[in-house]
């Protein structure tokens, strides 16, 4: 059964379409990507899932459950780490810590010493007087101490500094999800794709509220690369179908292709090229591809 399963998922506000016909599904342990320009319709649905917003059309289950009418049952087992955080201003980061912990089943009291000195907290600091980057630190720790079996993140190093960031996304989610690696799931929205890229198995590309692409990343660098080719005198002219971007600079030509790379190899090859390269586009190219 999928964590995670979305069919056909409409939300309109007014007559405007904020997501229009989504489908995926997201298995147990995977670590998840969800895709999209400012406003593509990301933060909807994650509301969606979480039943914060209402769909208008369409089906919905997490942990196969409908979140309209299971919603205590469905965030007893799940953390949800929005693009902006609030916490109430008069507690300490230790009496917010305190009363998290309180609405939980279970929390990591070791893992929670952990990652506030990982990220240099101190538990008298009063939360009015922290960063924003210090209270997005203090909503990831109080999502991973309880050791959910999802993770739903958007935008979740918005204000870290690159330090912290790279540091909280190769270790402490990579730590998350490998302390039970076959039933820790992630689902995360963010524009910093390059930075997940180690860590994203499956993903979905939004535009307009409606799915673009949707495969597992391997496949993904299997079926996009780039080719370079530099030539001794004017490169010859390109027209082949599984061209989907092509740049020419002088005396070479760099081109995206989709799907089997070889035949357009064999062609560009057969021109006498002075050199030839490929390689695999990376998740951030390949949406940036995908959005062109």
């Amino acid at each position: 059964m999928s964590v995670i399963e979305i069919e056909n998922l409409v939300r309109l506000f007014g007559k405007a379409e904020a997501v229009n016909g989504l489908r995926l599904a997201v298995r147990p342990g995977c670590c998840y990507g969800f895709f999209g320009r400012n406003g593509a319709g990301k933060t909807t649905t994650i509301k969606c899932l979480l039943n914060l917003l209402r769909p208008t059309f369409g089906r919905i289950r997490v942990f196969g459950l409908d979140p309209s009418r299971d919603e205590v049952a469905i965030k007893s087992r799940l953390s949800y780490v929005p693009d902006a955080v609030a916490f109430y201003p008069w507690m300490t980061v230790r009496e917010t810590l305190n009363y998290l912990a309180s609405f939980r089943a279970s929390w990591n009291w070791s893992k929670e010493r952990e990652l506030l000195d990982r990220f240099r907290l101190r538990a008298d600091q009063g939360v009015s007087g922290l960063s924003k980057g210090q209270k997005m630190q203090l909503a990831l720790i109080a999502a991973i101490a309880p050791e959910p079996e999802l993770l739903v993140l958007d935008e979740p190093t918005s204000g870290l500094d690159p330090i912290v960031r790279r540091e909280f996304i190769q270790t402490v989610i990579g730590a998350y999800q490998e302390g039970d690696p076959e039933h820790r799931t992630i689902f995360v929205s963010t524009h910093l794709i390059s930075e997940f890229e180690g860590l994203i198995d499956e993903f979905t590309i939004i535009e307009q509220g409606r799915t673009v692409m949707s495969l597992e990343a391997d496949a993904a660098r299997e079926q996009f690369h780039r080719i370079r080719a530099r030539f001794t005198d004017v490169p010859p002219a390109l027209d082949f179908k599984e061209i989907v971007k092509a740049n020419r600079d002088g005396r070479e030509w760099e081109v995206v292709v989709r799907g089997n790379v070889q035949p357009v190899l064999d062609r560009m090859q057969a021109c006498r090229p002075e050199s030839l390269t490929r390689e695999a586009l990376s998740l951030e190219e390949i949406f940036m591809t995908a959005l062109a």
